[in-house]
């Protein structure tokens, strides 16, 4: 084992900082963020960043970097209000990737990663046909975080699209089985694999396994 301090970090070179921290919070969710910009051009784009924060209202956060340089999804969200989370598989995390990479603002990511873009009715952003799990989101507020110049964008859920046999009966989600991967860091994707789900911790009384 190896510790590391302050110290450390600054002599760090900038990229190896960039992984090191991105990597050590452990394994995140994954998603592609459909939108479109006020002229109903699409944009995709991955995230890591996603955070539950509420089940009622049904909030989401997501984290997005500086707006000092184009930042096209948060744009498009600022213009319309609108936005998609797409869960990512082991069938797309290739072409989701690929979606990071600084394609210009009039090229479409679904049609340069070869991912189709899908409209619904309860939100006027495109989700990803092949994603396994699929939310619509209304924008809520941005917070932005002055220390590092992030933004924290806030949504509410406005509607899922998830495999019927993947829903347990206590609500309980099943994206294992759904095909959902998660990721570390910048650029290394997994296979989920549940280890058991845990009875509700309450003291003095022993965990069981829920079926």
């Amino acid at each position: 084992m190896r510790a590391f301090t302050t110290s450390d970090f600054h002599q760090m070179e900038r990229r190896y900082r960039a992984a090191f921290f991105n990597s050590i919070g452990g394994f995140k969710s994954v998603s592609l963020v459909g939108t479109t910009d006020a002229q109903g051009h699409a944009n995709l784009a991955i995230f890591n960043s996603v955070v539950h924060l509420g089940a009622d209202p049904p909030l989401l956060g997501m984290v997005v970097r500086p707006h000092i340089v184009e930042r096209h999804t948060l744009e498009n969200i600022l213009q319309t209000g609108a936005y998609t989370l797409n869960h990512v598989s082991e069938a797309i995390f290739r072409q989701a990737h690929q979606t990071s990479a600084k394609y210009p603002r009039e090229v479409s990511e679904f049609e340069a990663c070869g991912l189709t873009p899908k409209y619904l009715d309860f939100c006027p952003a495109p989700f990803v046909q092949e994603s396994p799990l699929q939310i619509g989101l209304a924008f809520v507020e941005k917070i932005d975080i002055r220390h590092n110049g992030t933004h924290l964008v806030i949504g509410r859920i406005t509607g899922v699209v998830a495999p019927e046999d993947c829903i347990c009966p206590d609500g309980f989600v099943d994206i294992e089985r759904a095909g959902s991967i998660t990721c570390s860091g910048l650029d290394a994707y997994y296979r989920a694999q549940r280890l058991a789900r845990l009875s509700y911790a309450k003291p003095h009384i022993s965990l069981t396994e829920i079926l």
